[in-house]
């Protein structure tokens, strides 16, 4: 470790978390996957209800991808605080603030949208539905071809980081 001409010695930044390449994977491949759904969604909106049907596909495709990424974006952001003296409360601060957003959010885009008349509301959900359970699937996917040990991030008693 190299010292500075007073003699201190530089503090070193907190290392990165073991979750962060793992949310940056779940927030790729999740929009890949949304923008697969948004684009079937279209089709089969455009060949049942018309311009209606893809305008409501895509609109919940959106906010499925929305929601997806607000969670992921919500723990990268919280992660950038480890080291900090409030990590902790700042953690669960900024993850507790994303998940009541997106409660909010989806409750005013539900009340807005309701009875709009471009809006086929069986086609909204179904591409929101997919768009939800497509996220649960990548997120089970890409947690299970992660390489983290069960005990990550850990420093022992007597261990430096």
């Amino acid at each position: 470790m190299t010292q500075h001409p007073d003699g201190a010695t530089p503090a070193q930044p907190p290392a990165q978390p073991t979750s962060t390449p793992v949310l940056r994977d779940v927030l790729k491949y999740g929009l890949i996957l949304a923008g697969v759904i948004a684009v079937v969604g279209m089709l089969l909106g455009g060949l049942f209800a018309g311009w209606i049907g893809v305008t409501s596909a895509l609109i919940g495709t959106l906010m499925a991808a929305v929601f997806l990424s607000i969670t992921a974006l919500s723990i990268l952001i919280a992660n950038r605080f480890i080291g900090s003296d409030l990590f902790v409360g700042l953690f669960f601060g900024i993850v507790l603030g994303g998940w009541i957003l997106k409660f909010v959010l989806f409750l005013v885009l539900a009340i807005l949208l309701r009875d709009q008349p471009w809006i086929n509301p069986v086609v909204l959900f179904l591409s929101l539905i997919a768009g939800v359970i497509g996220s649960l699937v990548v997120d089970m996917i890409v947690v299970f071809r992660s390489r983290i040990p069960y005990a990550s991030d850990v420093t022992l008693p007597g261990e430096k980081r």
